[in-house]
Formats: C-alpha cells, sequence, structure tokens
C-alpha cells in the first residue's frame, strides 16, 4: 500500500477526529458510504483494505449490506483517502480538489454579507475547482435551491459525487450561520440508489429521482441571515472536520431527529412509551404515527436504531465488555443484545468488536 501522509498534515478537511461524547447526536454511518470513499483507492489499484484496517475498521465489514461504523471511524477514514488521494473530492471529478482546497474555501466566505452571498462565492469556489459538475444557486419567489448539472450532457452524473458536493456545501451553510438550514425538498439526476432510506435523514423526506438535474431547496429567507463565524471558529470548525459536518448535515428538524434526541438525554432502560412520549411533544397519538409514517420511520424503529447506534459506539470507542454494554442498553440478558446487534449489523457484538481490531 502506498504510504498516506500522517493525519495532522496541514490544510486538509480535519486534524483528528474528536471523541464522540456520550449524549450528542452522532449517530452512525451506512457502510455503503465507506464502500463509495474507498471506489478511487481501488480504481488506482491501492490499498483500500490496508487503509481500512490503518482507521480500526475490518474489510469484512464492507460485505454485510446493513454494516454500520461510528461517524469518527468514518471521519478518519474520510481524511486518510483524501490525504492519499491528495483529493477532498475523492476521484469524483476529472480535476482533483486538493488537499487544503476545502480550509481555503471555509477562510474565503468568512467575510459574506450573508448566507445568500456566502452561498454564491462557495459555488463559483467549486466552479473554479471543478471541471465536470457546476453548482448554482437559484431563487423562485419564496424558495431557493442549491442546484447541481453537469457541465455536459454526456456526463453521467456520479452518485457519491453529488452527495459529498451537496454535503460539503450545506454543510458549510450550515455552519456560518449556527444553525441547521431545513431542506424542504430534494431531488436527483440520477435513479434511486439501494440506501434511498438514508437520504430521509440527509436531507428531507419529499425525494425525487431520476430528476433534470440534482437540487435541495429550502426557504428563501435563510439567504439573509448574517454570518456569525470568525477566524476563530473557523480553526475549530476544520480541525474537526468532517465529523462537525456530518453531524450537523442531518436532517435536525425532522420528527425522527426530535425523538432521537429525546431519547438520547435519558437511559435506555427509563425510555418513555409511545403515548407518554407524544404527550411530551404535546401531540396525539394520531398525529405523531402519521408523521413518523411520512417520514418512513416508526417509534420502534427508532429506538432500535438509537440502541444500534449506540452499541457501535461503545464496542467501538471503549473497553466496556458486552455484558456491561447489554445492561446499559436496557437488555436484561445478553443472548438478547446478541440477537439484536446480528440483526442489525450482521455480526455478534464480539464478531464486530473483533473486526475492528487491525
Amino acid at each position: 500500500m502506498q504510504q498516506s501522509p500522517g493525519a495532522s498534515s496541514a490544510g486538509v478537511i480535519g486534524r483528528r477526529a474528536p471523541r464522540v461524547a456520550q449524549g450528542t447526536e452522532a449517530g452512525t454511518v451506512a457502510i455503503c458510504f465507506v464502500a463509495a470513499a474507498l471506489e478511487s483507492l481501488r480504481a488506482r489499484h491501492l490499498d483500500a483494505d490496508g487503509l481500512l484496517l490503518a482507521v480500526g475498521l475490518s474489510p469484512g465489514l464492507l460485505q454485510v449490506p446493513q454494516a454500520r461504523v461510528s461517524v469518527k471511524h468514518y471521519g478518519e477514514l474520510w481524511r486518510r483517502v483524501a490525504l492519499l488521494l491528495d483529493d477532498e473530492f475523492f476521484g469524483q471529478d476529472s480535476h482533483r480538489m486538493k488537499s487544503g482546497s476545502f480550509a481555503m474555501l471555509v477562510h474565503s466566505v468568512l467575510g459574506s454579507r450573508d448566507l445568500g452571498q456566502a452561498l454564491e462565492r462557495t459555488l463559483r469556489f467549486f466552479g473554479l475547482i471543478l471541471d465536470d459538475i457546476a453548482g448554482a444557486l437559484e431563487r423562485d419567489g419564496a424558495h431557493a435551491s442549491i442546484v447541481l448539472r453537469e457541465r455536459s450532457a454526456a456526463i453521467a452524473p456520479k452518485v457519491f459525487g453529488h452527495e459529498v458536493l451537496l454535503m460539503l456545501v450545506h454543510g458549510v451553510a450550515c455552519w456560518l450561520v449556527g444553525r441547521r438550514i431545513p431542506i424542504l425538498r430534494a431531488k436527483f439526476r440520477y435513479a434511486e440508489p439501494p440506501h434511498s432510506a438514508e437520504y430521509r435523514l440527509m436531507y428531507c423526506t419529499e425525494l425525487e429521482f431520476g430528476a433534470p438535474h440534482t437540487a435541495i431547496t429550502f426557504v428563501a429567507d435563510h439567504l439573509e441571515l448574517p454570518i456569525v463565524q470568525d477566524e476563530r471558529s473557523a480553526k475549530e470548525f476544520l480541525r474537526t472536520a468532517p465529523e462537525s459536518i456530518l453531524v450537523k448535515y442531518k436532517n435536525g428538524s425532522s420528527l425522527n431527529s426530535r425523538i432521537r434526541r429525546r431519547l438520547r438525554q435519558m437511559p435506555p432502560g427509563e425510555v418513555p412509551d409511545f403515548e407518554t412520549l407524544a404527550t411530551e411533544l404535546h401531540m396525539t397519538t394520531a398525529t405523531m404515527r402519521r408523521r413518523l409514517h411520512e417520514e418512513g420511520a416508526s417509534y420502534q424503529e427508532i429506538k432500535d436504531q438509537l440502541r444500534r447506534d449506540l452499541a457501535i459506539e461503545y464496542l467501538s470507542h471503549s473497553g466496556r465488555s458486552v455484558m456491561d454494554i447489554a445492561l446499559a442498553l436496557g437488555f436484561s440478558e445478553r443472548s438478547a443484545f446478541h440477537r439484536a446487534f446480528r440483526k442489525w449489523t450482521g455480526a455478534s457484538p464480539g464478531e464486530f468488536r473483533r473486526g475492528l481490531q487491525p
């Protein structure tokens, strides 16, 4: 395997992964995004499996469709792939986005008058860096959209390229104004991918595939929001990227996310029943059930996903025994935890933890 530069090299997105704190909404990342980040390494005959081992992940996880990894692991993988390729766009364009480009972008938009101007500058920046894809900010009455188009109709859209560019543009925008900008609807110039269920968390619930172009739409009033960041906060943002982008980028305004945040504040064994939670959120049970259904979720799924994500965090980043983790997550028996974890990830807790060892 080609030797990658050290993770502390100046200029690359982020420098080191922050410790994931209990109680945050860090969550996990689907294995399909791990595979996508490695595609360019494999195309160049570089040792992608060796890089996975170097960040503490087993290559065998790629063979388990339902597997997930912690945000910390994915962030470290992201940094190392970008350094190894000297491309912060992961080979998704015919022109490399050299290491340090993202940091330059962040510093260049800090002096913007408002979010609208910052987005215009951000998209012009990417227009200078990338050859195959261009972004534009378009306004239509009360709505505004970040629109991505290939520069030539002959260029087929790259799914991961669109995902990365939207994440970077929207992630920077949210950070600049100090709040998440809710996405009202999203459409994509490619067919629905197998992992489209993740899009409901990444973007919103109103999705369209096979559209003439890719776009995310939000309320135009957000364009007038002032920039609240400065050089000092930019330093911390870049130090913790891409984790800081991944966490902010989630669809935090959804009912699904609100419930996840509420449940993370309490021990798993004290999670309220559906009726009690609906009352706490000032909803009828019928309204909460309908809204969750519209988001493609259910209360039981949210509880299972939260326990799954916490289990992955504990197994990945703590020395707690499997039994201790099972009890902490509200399982009365080790065997019940084993069955649930295998259903969630395709592996037993012990197999998953051993798979994290280089």
